[in-house]
C-alpha cells in the first residue's frame, strides 16, 4: 500500500487535528501536519527512500540530502510538509506573487503569502501552500481533505472512448 488515507486508519493519533510531527538530524528538520495532507504522494514518488509511508517512522531524513529533502518537500501542495535548514542551507522561498491554480477534479492549490481567516476574523492557518476544497464534501473546511476522489467530484468532463 503506498498511500494510506485516514479512511484506511480512522483511529490513528497522527490524523488528529493539531498534530505536528518532526523528523530530523543536524541538517535539516521535516514537520509533518498530517491534518493537512491528502496523500497527493509528491514526496513519495520524489524520494521514496526518505518518504515511506510503509515504515515507521515514515519519514526518515538520514536517507537524503538536505538539499533533495527541501526541493521535493516544496512539492508539497498543501502544506502538509514543510522543512527548516539547521545547516545554513537555504529555506523555503515565499513566491513574490500568490497564485491559485485549479486541479483537474481536485482543490484550489493556493501559493504565496495565504493567511485564511474564519468567519469571526481569527486566524485559521498561515502557510506559503495551501489546498482549499471545492467540491463541497471535506470533512476539513476549508481545506480539501481529498474527499473529491471519494465522492467522484467533475471539474472536467470525464473521458468517453470514441467507438465511432
Amino acid at each position: 500500500m503506498l498511500n494510506p488515507t485516514k479512511d484506511e486508519f480512522p483511529d490513528e493519533t497522527r490524523y488528529e487535528r493539531d498534530v505536528r510531527k518532526e523528523y530530523g538530524n543536524n541538517a535539516i528538520v521535516v514537520t509533518w501536519e498530517p491534518e493537512f495532507c491528502t496523500h497527493v504522494a509528491e514526496c513519495i514518488r520524489g524520494l521514496p527512500g526518505v518518504f515511506d509511508p510503509r515504515r515507521r517512522p515514515w519519514i526518515v531524513v538520514d536517507n537524503g540530502s538536505p538539499d533533495d529533502i527541501a526541493r521535493v518537500v516544496q512539492r508539497c501542495p498543501t502544506g502538509a510538509l514543510h522543512f527548516r535548514r539547521l545547516d545554513g542551507g537555504p529555506e523555503e522561498p515565499v513566491p513574490e506573487q500568490t497564485t491559485i491554480r485549479e486541479m483537474p477534479n481536485g482543490p484550489l492549490v493556493i501559493r504565496g503569502r495565504v493567511r485564511i481567516t474564519g468567519q469571526d476574523r481569527s486566524v485559521i492557518r498561515e502557510d506559503t501552500r495551501v489546498s482549499l476544497c471545492r467540491c463541497g464534501s471535506s470533512g476539513h473546511k476549508p481545506f480539501c481533505d481529498g474527499s473529491h476522489r471519494r465522492v467522484g467530484f467533475r471539474t472536467t468532463p470525464p473521458r468517453r472512448s470514441d467507438t465511432s
